[in-house]
């Protein structure tokens, strides 16, 4: 059966939305890449302290000069390390959210790890801000039911899954969608020998846009993310700014963060509902 969906309803005068949201990654995937055996050498990792050096505070600044209030996804390690950052977004009007403890990959903990890391940098995020973390957004964008179950048990909405183009719900969790084509990691990620070349920064931007303005078309949400140690390079910013001013000056579109977003989508009564028991792959065939 093929139907068109009924439109998502967004916050009257508005028919689209868009989120601005930056993975604080800094040196927790490095950290849990070589956790018990650091290698000595240091170019990778000089590369991702650009981030909490310069590109952090330059993606920030962009921000609140635009008066737009983005979403920061702060791995626990992250925020122990820099015990200034959590406390220094909300000061400056961003919304933070949890990312894991050490950017820990689903595929390589347990679900009785992942309870632990999730309820240790909860309790991070609180010792050094005085209130709960309303949001994730797993590394690596992987989740099972577990990790949905543990964040419905904590009240929490996530924004790592691609099920839509608009907020939906699963397994009782808010779910903000997100895409791998409007992330800046697939496309400027360079570590060194092997990995693909970066795409240019004009290019890749123009590709959002051109998202971002078929997402409006059609009523849906524009969720952009980039990386601290990736996207605060100046030419970067300066054409993450475009884009920024661009969604802006659309009167209809809805440009807020995610905390505002996951309120708006309980409010209006979840939208789309996938039970947990739609949550499991289905059968294996065998053809003969």
């Amino acid at each position: 059966m093929i139907w068109t969906p009924a439109p998502y309803r967004w916050p009257d005068p508005f028919r689209a939305a868009a989120c601005f949201t930056v993975d604080v990654d800094a040196t927790a995937p490095y950290l849990w890449q070589h956790r018990g055996a650091m290698p000595p050498t240091i170019a990778a990792l000089e590369h991702r302290r650009y981030g909490m050096r310069r590109g952090l505070a330059r993606l920030v600044d962009m921000l609140v000069r635009r008066g737009i209030r983005g979403t920061f996804f702060v791995p626990a390690i992250v925020a122990e390390e820099h015990p200034d950052l959590l406390p220094g977004l909300l000061e400056r009007g961003q919304d933070i959210a949890l990312h894991g403890y050490m950017h820990e990959l689903v595929a390589e903990i347990s679900d009785a790890a992942f309870t632990e890391a999730l309820e240790r940098a909860t309790e991070i995020f609180v010792a050094q801000t005085g209130q709960r973390p309303r949001g994730f957004r797993s590394p690596a964008w992987e989740m099972t039911p577990h990790m949905l179950a543990e964040l419905a048990r904590m009240d929490l909405w996530d924004s790592s899954l691609m099920g839509d183009d608009v907020p939906y719900t699963i397994a009782g969790v808010p779910e903000l969608p997100v895409r791998w084509d409007n992330d800046d990691a697939i496309f400027f990620k360079f570590l060194g020998a092997g990995d693909k070349s970066p795409r240019p920064d004009h290019e890749v931007v123009r590709q959002w846009q051109d998202d971002a303005q078929a997402q409006i078309d059609s009523g849906g949400l524009f969720m952009l993310t980039v990386h601290d140690w990736i996207s605060g390079r100046a030419n970067r910013v300066a054409r993450i700014d475009d884009l920024l001013r661009g969604l802006a000056e659309h009167r209809d579109v809805w440009l807020t963060s995610c905390d505002a977003l996951a309120d708006h989508h309980r409010a209006m009564g979840g939208g789309l509902q996938v039970a947990p028991d739609q949550l499991a792959p289905p059968h294996s065939k065998e053809f003969t």
